[in-house]
């Protein structure tokens, strides 16, 4: 088995972990390697994920190490997380329990789907999101102006600050901390939060990812897309996004722990 390691780069302890699991995976007959990122860090030469074409990729370190390691993927691979940073809501192992997880793995793993989103301009692909899309006012303290449809009908106008386009994965991050509930993973729906909205009125929607959903930005302000925190894109102060689900989901080693058992542990570290 081909394993791929990402480790968080500006932890010396996160750096010293992925070495044990190194050891522990060659011991077990596993081929392993480094991203490049990672390999500088330890002075050694890495490769790009469509060199190393892995069987699975393991990231030790936060949601952003993992995000980024998604984002880097010219096509779905199985994801394990080794949580290395506050809460770490899309790393399913604890360090203190990982090791033991990750010696069986050559011998064979199942694997979770979860849901991404497509963001498209005139056909044009911005950008795909395992957790969300934000779109954020470039100038502080401006508000922006949203129009939602859904199947051609004009569902809500608003006024706010931002909105975030999140996936059930997602529901647990940004959107969470913004007021939008936690949407069990296994739903196939798109969640719409506005940030700061100029009326209270102005609530979270979950939509269905079958409907046809558009969103309107018509402002005078200009505005960002920001991809999982790792892209971002000008969208000028006028544009219609069209958001659907991703053909191809992520894929996440499944470490056979309950979503709601693991979402209760996690909040409690807050």
């Amino acid at each position: 088995m081909r394993i791929l390691l990402v480790s968080r780069i500006d932890s010396r302890d996160a750096k010293a972990f992925t070495e044990k699991i190194r050891t522990v995976l060659e011991q077990e007959g596993a081929e392993v390697l480094y991203d490049r990122e990672t390999a500088s860090a330890f002075g050694k030469t890495g490769c790009s994920y469509a060199e190393a074409d892995p069987e699975v990729v393991i990231a030790v370190g936060g949601d952003g190490t993992i995000l980024r390691s998604i984002q880097q993927m010219d096509h779905p691979i199985p994801v394990l997380g080794v949580n290395w940073g506050e809460v770490g809501f899309l790393a399913d192992l604890e360090p203190s329990g990982a090791l033991e997880f990750i010696k069986d793995l050559p011998s064979g793993f199942s694997v979770e789907e979860r849901m991404r989103v497509t963001l498209s301009h005139d056909n044009i692909l911005l950008g795909t999101a395992l957790n969300e899309a934000l779109i954020v006012t470039a100038r502080p303290a401006k508000m922006l102006k949203f129009s939602v449809i859904v199947d051609g009908v004009p569902a809500e106008k608003f006024r706010a600050d931002g909105l975030l386009i999140s996936t059930p994965t997602g529901s647990t991050a940004y959107a969470m901390s913004a007021g939008g509930p936690i949407v069990d993973p296994r739903i196939q729906g798109i969640l719409l939060v506005p940030l700061a909205p100029y009326m209270l009125s102005s609530r979270p929607h979950l939509i269905s990812s079958d409907r046809h959903l558009e969103v309107n930005l018509d402002s005078a302000k200009p505005a960002h897309l920001v991809i999982d925190g790792q892209k971002t894109i000008s969208l000028g102060s006028s544009m219609t996004i069209k958001v659907e689900r991703a053909e191809h989901p992520a894929l996440f080693v499944d470490v056979r722990r309950n979503f709601f058992e693991k979402v209760d542990k996690k909040l409690r570290k807050l």
